[in-house]
């Protein structure tokens, strides 16, 4: 197709791809305890390479990535990412991608578990805090005992009235349910494993036992 002067115009744009924003959910103090074991880690280690004698440098650099990826594992790694196609349960060791069509539900208990594809998973990144449940507890009952209609909450906003694993088991569980039907949701359940921490950590283990052993 040609413009009246003859410059080609261009056909009908092709239409985009559907975009699917991840909602994020991690643990903030988990976070934060994460960068300060490294901060302190990084100041003894650097400290043993550089003030050190003899072997200890060595055996210093040895532990160190042992001690430092398992660290990022624990802490640093651990996230839920959730749009409309899927569950992304990014744990430890390994990550869980879970179709919502495999989802058969999310339990928040004295821990966050998965249940998907015939098979439970915990969930890290959304600790449990028996006391935050407490508190909501109590603020719940004084809420319901003044008889005054909480106002409605705004996207995103916290509910005070409930603890915050709860609410995120609350949210994937409306999202499971709004979304499992759909056709980009079907696909099967599949884990996979974090070998970027497991192969550092195993190889640490295996020069600092060496050197020890080596006297």
């Amino acid at each position: 197709m040609t413009e009246s002067d003859g410059t080609p115009h261009p056909g009908p744009a092709a239409p985009e791809e559907p975009q699917y924003a991840d909602r994020v959910y991690r643990s903030g103090p988990g976070i934060i305890s994460g960068v300060l074991l490294l901060a302190v880690a990084a100041w003894l280690i650097g400290d043993a390479v550089i003030s050190g004698t003899g072997r200890t440098p060595w055996v210093a650099l040895a532990a160190a990535p042992v001690f430092v990826f398992p660290v990022i594992a624990y802490t640093l790694r651990p996230a839920v990412y959730a749009n409309e196609r899927r569950l992304l349960v990014r744990n430890p060791l390994r990550s869980v991608h879970a179709p919502w069509s495999q989802v058969e539900g999310l339990r928040s208990g004295y821990s966050v578990e998965l249940f998907a594809g015939g098979h439970k998973y915990q969930v890290w990144a959304v600790p449990v805090s028996i006391r935050q449940r407490k508190a909501a507890s109590r603020r719940a009952m004084r809420v319901a005992k003044d008889g005054t209609p909480s106002a409605p909450l705004r996207p995103g906003e916290n509910d005070p009235t409930r603890a915050w694993s709860d609410q995120v088991v609350g949210n994937l569980q409306e999202l499971a349910e709004r979304c499992a039907g759909r056709p980009e949701a079907k696909g099967e359940v599949t884990v996979s494993w974090c070998w970027w921490v497991i192969v550092p950590t195993v190889a640490g283990l295996i020069a600092l036992i060496t050197l020890i052993v080596a006297g």
